[in-house]
């Protein structure tokens, strides 16, 4: 289990030069472990630039962060420590595929932690199964699969150094509606079954609504919204001037209410805009 606290962390690219550009701008934040959070904002708004303060591999310009009390910018070795700690799969991981088998893919990070030869398979066997990649595979070449595989094989070499952060830039970017729900299950199954921290980065309200516990929405380098998904969502007008949205469910939700349909409860989701519907359809039925 692993929590982060993150205390005025600010970073500026090409500092004292022409090209100048603030990414972030003190921003303060506690994700506590265990919390599944969705981290959403417009391109630029500084969100990729954070994630990558929370393993070690941007060097802030001012502000800390501690994971598990400790500074990971405090020394070398924090800085190594919590790269196992923190796993960070980037966008499009895929393409950072480069063993010449599945196996070798997965075991890559645990070969680096030092572990004993039947750790690592212990971890590979473990990491493979969480995502779903049958063992039937892991002779194979990653380029011999397919994109949602490939997505999967390499979010399991991540999961092999068992972090207690779990952070996923853009984990569904590019991939067919099913890859898609595939991928969110493969997230909530992990961290169920592991009670990590999941932090989810993405452009999407719809994805993060169907497996966020809590939101935090970055504009311009700083923290625009912090809270549940309702408190986020109640804020349509802000989300929409920033260039954001609510999900289309909510948004379809809101519309019907405006026509006089009596639409109970929170919708933020497909399933549950089907069942508020559903439930509406008995209720008139009854009423006929």
């Amino acid at each position: 289990m692993s929590e982060i606290k993150v205390s005025g962390l600010s970073h500026v690219y090409s500092a004292d030069t022409p090209f100048e550009k603030i990414a972030i701008d003190n921003v303060n934040v506690e994700i506590p472990h265990g919390q599944l959070v969705g981290l959403i904002g417009h391109t630029g708004s500084g969100k990729s630039t954070f994630i990558q303060h929370l393993n070690g591999l941007l060097v802030p310009s001012s502000g800390t962060v501690l994971v598990d009390s400790v500074n990971i910018n405090g020394d070398k070795a924090a800085a190594r420590d919590v790269r196992f700690k923190v796993g960070l799969v980037f966008q499009y991981p895929e393409y950072q595929l480069f063993e010449e088998t599945v196996y070798a893919d997965i075991a890559f990070g645990p070969k680096n932690m030092k572990l004993t030869e039947r750790e690592i398979d212990e971890r590979v066997r473990e990491a493979a199964a969480l995502v779903g990649v049958g063992e039937e595979l892991f002779e194979r070449s990653p380029l011999e699969l397919s994109g949602g595989q490939k997505r999967r094989v390499a979010i399991a070499g991540v999961i092999a150094m068992r972090p207690g952060v779990l952070i996923l830039d853009e984990p569904t970017a590019g991939l067919d509606p099913a890859g898609c729900q595939r991928i969110l299950e493969t997230i909530c199954d992990y961290r169920e079954k592991t009670g990590s921290t999941v932090v989810i980065v993405s452009h999407s309200m719809d994805d993060v609504a169907r497996i966020a516990d809590r939101l935090i929405v970055f504009n311009h380098g700083s923290i625009r919204f912090d809270g549940t998904l309702e408190e986020v969502f109640s804020n349509p007008k802000e989300l929409s001037d920033i260039g954001l949205s609510v999900p289309a469910p909510t948004q379809i939700a809101s519309a019907l209410r405006e026509q006089g349909v009596e639409i109970e409860g929170s919708v933020y989701t497909t399933e549950q805009l089907l069942a508020a519907l559903l439930k509406l359809k008995k209720e008139v039925g009854r009423n006929a």
